[in-house]
Protein backbone atom coordinates (compact mmCIF):
# COMPACT_ATOMS: atom_id res chain seq x y z
CA UNK A 1 0.00 0.00 0.00
CA UNK A 2 2.80 2.17 0.77
CA UNK A 3 5.20 1.44 -2.00
CA UNK A 4 2.11 2.42 -4.60
CA UNK A 5 1.10 5.67 -2.68
CA UNK A 6 -2.56 4.38 -1.51
CA UNK A 7 -4.32 7.23 -0.22
CA UNK A 8 -5.30 7.07 3.95
CA UNK A 9 -8.76 6.82 3.05
CA UNK A 10 -8.43 4.17 0.00
CA UNK A 11 -6.15 2.43 2.86
CA UNK A 12 -9.12 2.38 5.46
CA UNK A 13 -11.79 1.11 2.86
CA UNK A 14 -9.38 -1.80 1.74
CA UNK A 15 -9.17 -2.71 5.60
CA UNK A 16 -12.91 -2.84 5.85
CA UNK A 17 -13.72 -4.70 2.94
CA UNK A 18 -10.89 -7.21 3.95
CA UNK A 19 -12.53 -7.65 6.90
CA UNK A 20 -16.17 -8.61 5.66
CA UNK A 21 -14.20 -10.92 2.67
CA UNK A 22 -12.01 -12.47 6.12
CA UNK A 23 -15.65 -13.14 7.73
CA UNK A 24 -17.71 -14.33 4.43
CA UNK A 25 -14.31 -16.28 3.36
CA UNK A 26 -13.93 -17.77 6.97
CA UNK A 27 -18.07 -18.79 7.06
CA UNK A 28 -17.66 -20.39 3.33
CA UNK A 29 -14.39 -22.10 4.30
CA UNK A 30 -16.63 -24.47 6.44
CA UNK A 31 -18.71 -25.44 3.60
CA UNK A 32 -15.96 -25.28 0.95
CA UNK A 33 -12.28 -26.06 2.48
CA UNK A 34 -11.09 -24.74 -1.34
CA UNK A 35 -12.06 -21.18 -0.39
CA UNK A 36 -9.09 -19.67 0.88
CA UNK A 37 -8.93 -17.22 3.28
CA UNK A 38 -5.28 -15.60 3.12
CA UNK A 39 -6.45 -15.20 -0.82
CA UNK A 40 -9.39 -13.58 -0.02
CA UNK A 41 -8.10 -11.59 2.55
CA UNK A 42 -4.87 -10.48 0.42
CA UNK A 43 -7.03 -10.04 -2.48
CA UNK A 44 -9.34 -7.50 -0.31
CA UNK A 45 -6.34 -5.65 0.83
CA UNK A 46 -4.88 -4.88 -2.38
CA UNK A 47 -8.58 -4.64 -4.61
CA UNK A 48 -7.96 -0.62 -4.91
CA UNK A 49 -3.66 -1.10 -5.12
CA UNK A 50 -4.51 0.76 -8.69
CA UNK A 51 -6.80 3.43 -7.33
CA UNK A 52 -4.44 6.35 -6.71
CA UNK A 53 -2.13 5.86 -10.01
CA UNK A 54 -5.97 5.60 -11.83
CA UNK A 55 -6.69 9.46 -10.10
CA UNK A 56 -4.34 10.62 -12.37
CA UNK A 57 -4.18 8.87 -15.14
CA UNK A 58 -7.92 8.17 -15.42
CA UNK A 59 -7.17 4.50 -16.44
CA UNK A 60 -9.06 1.89 -14.94
CA UNK A 61 -8.17 0.99 -11.39
CA UNK A 62 -8.62 -2.65 -11.50
CA UNK A 63 -6.85 -3.45 -14.79
CA UNK A 64 -3.80 -1.28 -12.98
CA UNK A 65 -4.16 -3.10 -10.01
CA UNK A 66 -4.22 -6.58 -11.59
CA UNK A 67 -1.01 -5.60 -13.38
CA UNK A 68 1.02 -4.13 -9.95
CA UNK A 69 -0.06 -7.76 -8.69
CA UNK A 70 1.58 -9.28 -11.58
CA UNK A 71 4.65 -7.35 -11.34
CA UNK A 72 4.86 -8.08 -7.78
CA UNK A 73 4.73 -12.15 -8.60
CA UNK A 74 1.11 -12.02 -6.80
CA UNK A 75 0.12 -13.73 -10.04
CA UNK A 76 -2.95 -15.86 -7.60
CA UNK A 77 -3.96 -12.18 -6.02
CA UNK A 78 -4.29 -10.55 -9.82
CA UNK A 79 -7.44 -12.08 -11.37
CA UNK A 80 -9.60 -11.10 -7.78
CA UNK A 81 -8.09 -7.69 -7.80
CA UNK A 82 -8.80 -7.55 -11.70
CA UNK A 83 -12.58 -8.71 -11.46
CA UNK A 84 -13.49 -6.54 -7.58
CA UNK A 85 -15.27 -4.39 -9.76
CA UNK A 86 -17.00 -6.49 -12.31
CA UNK A 87 -17.36 -10.24 -12.56
CA UNK A 88 -16.11 -11.31 -15.45
CA UNK A 89 -17.08 -15.12 -15.53
CA UNK A 90 -19.57 -15.71 -12.46
CA UNK A 91 -21.19 -19.02 -12.41
CA UNK A 92 -24.56 -18.98 -10.13
CA UNK A 93 -24.39 -22.49 -9.25
CA UNK A 94 -20.87 -22.65 -9.96
CA UNK A 95 -18.41 -23.06 -6.81
CA UNK A 96 -17.65 -20.03 -5.25
CA UNK A 97 -14.78 -18.28 -5.42
CA UNK A 98 -12.39 -15.91 -3.61
CA UNK A 99 -13.22 -13.20 -6.79
CA UNK A 100 -16.85 -13.50 -5.90
CA UNK A 101 -15.98 -12.78 -1.85
CA UNK A 102 -14.23 -9.79 -2.81
CA UNK A 103 -16.57 -8.12 -5.10
CA UNK A 104 -19.10 -8.22 -3.12
CA UNK A 105 -17.38 -7.45 0.44
CA UNK A 106 -16.75 -4.30 -2.04
CA UNK A 107 -19.99 -3.44 -2.76
CA UNK A 108 -21.09 -3.80 1.02
CA UNK A 109 -18.43 -0.90 2.34
CA UNK A 110 -19.04 2.54 1.66
CA UNK A 111 -15.58 4.75 2.72
CA UNK A 112 -14.60 2.71 5.79
CA UNK A 113 -18.39 1.72 6.97
CA UNK A 114 -20.34 -1.73 5.89
CA UNK A 115 -23.63 -0.72 4.70
CA UNK A 116 -26.75 -2.36 2.42
CA UNK A 117 -26.33 -3.14 -0.91
CA UNK A 118 -28.91 -0.56 -1.72
CA UNK A 119 -26.76 2.29 0.46
CA UNK A 120 -23.82 1.37 -1.73
CA UNK A 121 -25.33 1.44 -5.20
CA UNK A 122 -27.11 4.63 -4.53
CA UNK A 123 -23.69 6.28 -3.43
CA UNK A 124 -21.98 4.91 -6.58
CA UNK A 125 -24.96 6.15 -8.89
CA UNK A 126 -24.55 9.57 -7.38
CA UNK A 127 -21.02 9.66 -7.56
CA UNK A 128 -19.84 7.65 -10.65
CA UNK A 129 -23.20 7.54 -12.56
CA UNK A 130 -23.54 11.80 -13.34
CA UNK A 131 -26.47 11.41 -14.63
CA UNK A 132 -25.21 9.26 -17.67
CA UNK A 133 -28.20 7.04 -18.70
CA UNK A 134 -26.41 4.36 -19.75
CA UNK A 135 -23.29 4.54 -17.07
CA UNK A 136 -26.63 4.26 -14.60
CA UNK A 137 -28.16 1.05 -16.11
CA UNK A 138 -24.41 -0.64 -16.40
CA UNK A 139 -23.66 0.51 -12.45
CA UNK A 140 -27.62 -0.80 -11.41
CA UNK A 141 -27.23 -4.32 -13.64
CA UNK A 142 -23.59 -4.58 -12.15
CA UNK A 143 -25.37 -4.47 -8.60
CA UNK A 144 -28.20 -6.60 -9.46
CA UNK A 145 -25.35 -9.22 -10.41
CA UNK A 146 -23.73 -8.88 -6.45
CA UNK A 147 -27.88 -9.27 -5.11
CA UNK A 148 -27.16 -12.73 -7.04
CA UNK A 149 -23.94 -12.91 -5.61
CA UNK A 150 -25.21 -12.14 -1.91
CA UNK A 151 -27.67 -14.65 -2.22
CA UNK A 152 -25.75 -17.42 -3.46
CA UNK A 153 -23.21 -17.36 -0.50
CA UNK A 154 -25.33 -16.38 2.34
CA UNK A 155 -27.37 -19.76 1.43
CA UNK A 156 -24.22 -21.66 2.65
CA UNK A 157 -23.10 -19.22 5.29
CA UNK A 158 -24.62 -19.49 8.92
CA UNK A 159 -25.39 -15.95 9.11
CA UNK A 160 -26.98 -13.02 7.40
CA UNK A 161 -26.16 -10.35 5.00
CA UNK A 162 -27.68 -7.54 7.68
CA UNK A 163 -25.26 -9.36 10.50
CA UNK A 164 -22.32 -8.54 8.94
CA UNK A 165 -22.54 -4.96 10.66
CA UNK A 166 -23.37 -6.55 13.78
CA UNK A 167 -20.19 -9.43 13.74
CA UNK A 168 -17.87 -6.50 12.34
CA UNK A 169 -17.00 -5.37 16.07
CA UNK A 170 -15.87 -8.39 16.97
CA UNK A 171 -13.95 -9.49 13.74
CA UNK A 172 -12.32 -6.09 14.25
CA UNK A 173 -10.50 -7.14 17.51
CA UNK A 174 -9.56 -10.43 15.36
CA UNK A 175 -8.20 -9.17 12.60
CA UNK A 176 -6.14 -6.15 14.50
CA UNK A 177 -4.49 -9.11 16.29
CA UNK A 178 -3.03 -10.07 13.34
CA UNK A 179 -3.64 -11.15 9.93
CA UNK A 180 -2.76 -14.65 10.26
CA UNK A 181 -1.67 -14.70 6.38
CA UNK A 182 1.03 -17.76 6.42
CA UNK A 183 3.77 -16.11 4.29
CA UNK A 184 2.79 -12.84 3.91
CA UNK A 185 4.82 -9.81 4.81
Amino acid sequence: MDKYHMLAHIKAHSVVVARVARMIARGLQEVNPEISVSKTTVGALLHDIGKTPSLNSGRDHAKIGEQICIENGLDEIAPIVAEHVRLRDYRLHGADSEKEVVFYADKRVNHDRIVTLKEREGYILKRYGRDQAELCRKIKLNFRLCGQVEEKLFRKLKFSPESLMKMDGAETERFERGLEIPGAH
